[in-house]
Parts: structure tokens; C-alpha cells; sequence
């Protein structure tokens, strides 16, 4: 692959992360696993009050905070990340993934399961100009996923990596993300920390 100047040479570690919310909590989770194997190297969650409503577009606002703290949690250094969000593939052009990247000032690829805007053609996501904004990757499943660029990354090495990190629900460091920070959820909900 001839990656863009902003990547890790070679890419050695990929982080993802995932956010979940219970009685005014948001919960987020990052995963490190290791580039050539997929194999998980580190867990980090965090919780904190929900500080912003839910508001369709606006996504960032709401998630943001928990989600960089969980990843500095990690203290990965020169890792590509993977957000479970949109990227450029967002009617403002800055989804949480953009949002992410720009915030920790690492290579950041939205990968989102529903479409937000633009139109779907050839498998590829486009604005009413006809501009790219998004590819259609499709998880070994058959689900599809909308990869956008976030942040220091170009959309054919998004996908390259996206692709490279697939298991059969979705790229493997978004799955554990997600699988961690849906235990930690039920974990709380049960301790009875939250009314």
C-alpha cells in the first residue's frame, strides 16, 4: 500500500473506539490491537455525565469528550483510529471522526453502519456536486459500512485499513470497542449506580 505522508511507516497499531449511554451517562470504550494480527493489546473505558443532548448531526457534541478520553486512556502512540461515526460523510463535512482526529492529531477513519448524507453510487458516497465523500465497504457478513476520511488520511488508504481490520461484523477494533463498552453498560446498570 502507498500510504499518505500522515500514516505510521509501517502501520503498526490501529485503535477503535465505541460509546454507549445509560440515565444521562456516556460510556466509551477505545481499543489498541495490534496491525498485522488483529490480536488485542489494550482496553481503556471511561464514563462521564452527559453534557450534551441528542441533536441528528450533531453527534460529535455528545460523544466527543468520553471518546478522546477513552482513547488517551490507551496512551497508544502512532496508531491509525477507527471511530464507529461518519467522517467528510456528513452534511457539515465534520462528523465525530473528524472531530476525533483533529483532537488527538492522528490519521482518523469514520466508519458508520447507517448513511447520513449524499447519494450511493458505484459503491461510492457522493455529494450533489459529485464529489466522493464516502466508499461502501461491506463486512465478510455482507453489512455495509460507510468509510469516510476523519482526519490526515486519504478515503483509498481509509479503506485499504478498513478492509485489512474486517471480521464478520465490522473492523475488529471497532467489534471489541463496542463488545467492551456494551459490558461495561450492563455492568453499571446492575451495580445500581444509576437510578
Amino acid at each position: 500500500m502507498k500510504k499518505t505522508g500522515a500514516l505510521p511507516d509501517p502501520i503498526r497499531t490501529l485503535v477503535g473506539c465505541d460509546a454507549a449511554y445509560l440515565s444521562g451517562i456516556t460510556i466509551a470504550t477505545a481499543t489498541t490491537v495490534r496491525y498485522a494480527d488483529l490480536s488485542l493489546l489494550k482496553i481503556h473505558s471511561t464514563s462521564e455525565d452527559t453534557r450534551f443532548p441528542y441533536i441528528p448531526g450533531l453527534l460529535a457534541f455528545r460523544e466527543a469528550p468520553a471518546v478522546i478520553c477513552a482513547i488517551r486512556g490507551l496512551r497508544a502512540r502512532d496508531y491509525v483510529c477507527l471511530v464507529d461515526a461518519h467522517g467528510v460523510a456528513h452534511p457539515r463535512r465534520f462528523g465525530l471522526a473528524c472531530f476525533v482526529g483533529l483532537a488527538l492529531d492522528h490519521p482518523t477513519i469514520g466508519v458508520a453502519k447507517s448513511l447520513l448524507y449524499g447519494e450511493v453510487r458505484d459503491d461510492k458516497v457522493l455529494d450533489r456536486e459529485g464529489r466522493v465523500l464516502a466508499e461502501l465497504v461491506r463486512t465478510l457478513g455482507g453489512k455495509n459500512l460507510y468509510v469516510s476520511v476523519g482526519h490526515k488520511i486519504s478515503l483509498k488508504d481509509a479503506v485499504f485499513i478498513v478492509k485489512h481490520s474486517m471480521g464478520s461484523s465490522g473492523p475488529v477494533p471497532i467489534r471489541l470497542a463496542h463488545d467492551e463498552v456494551t459490558k461495561r453498560k450492563w455492568q453499571i446498570k446492575n451495580s445500581n449506580q444509576v437510578c
